[in-house]
């Protein structure tokens, strides 16, 4: 009996794990983002959701593509991204002439076709995406530059971030 709920406790622990991964800050810490709207302020706002489009402008005007993999409706890190860097005007005043934006969301309550769910996730297999938020920095090609996720620090921080992983 003893090892049986051994076993019980290993097993819940183990999926209590598998089912977070969303990232701590960088102390340790973590918030509480169950009072965030389940809505996603930067949908729409420039944001492309056909990779092959994104590719296309990337190379008209000779910019990256910064690829944003979210569950932008139940991920609280992707809720949390949107909500402090993607829908803040200083962000979008370096996106607007510096990257070209592309949404790879994988909803679990937004409507969204057949053709873009098999693309997100066939382009989630390429890229190896295993947690959400995972942001790309690719090339015009589609070739990965540089890799990353959520980082605290509102907007500005976020940016300046952006813009040392592109050098």
């Amino acid at each position: 009996m003893k090892k049986l709920l051994t076993c019980l406790a290993i097993l819940g622990f183990a999926v209590a794990i598998a089912g977070c991964s969303e990232p701590a800050y960088e102390d340790g810490t973590s918030q509480e983002y169950s009072d965030m709207p389940l809505e996603t302020p930067a949908t729409g706002d420039g944001w492309l959701t056909d990779f092959e489009a994104a590719k296309q402008l990337a190379t008209e005007k000779g910019l990256p593509i910064l690829a944003d993999f979210s569950g932008s409706d139940w991920c609280g890190w992707c809720i949390r991204l949107d909500k402090e860097v993607f829908s803040q005007d200083e962000f979008k005043a370096y996106a607007e002439g510096s990257v070209v934006l592309f949404l790879a969301d994988f909803p679990q309550t937004k409507p969204q076709s057949e053709e873009v769910k098999m693309q997100n996730e066939a382009l989630a297999e390429k890229y190896g995406i295993r947690g959400f938020p995972t942001v790309l920095l690719l090339d015009a090609e589609g070739n990965v530059l540089e890799r990353t996720g959520y980082q605290p620090g509102g907007a500005e921080k976020y940016v300046e971030h952006i813009k040392d992983l592109l050098k």
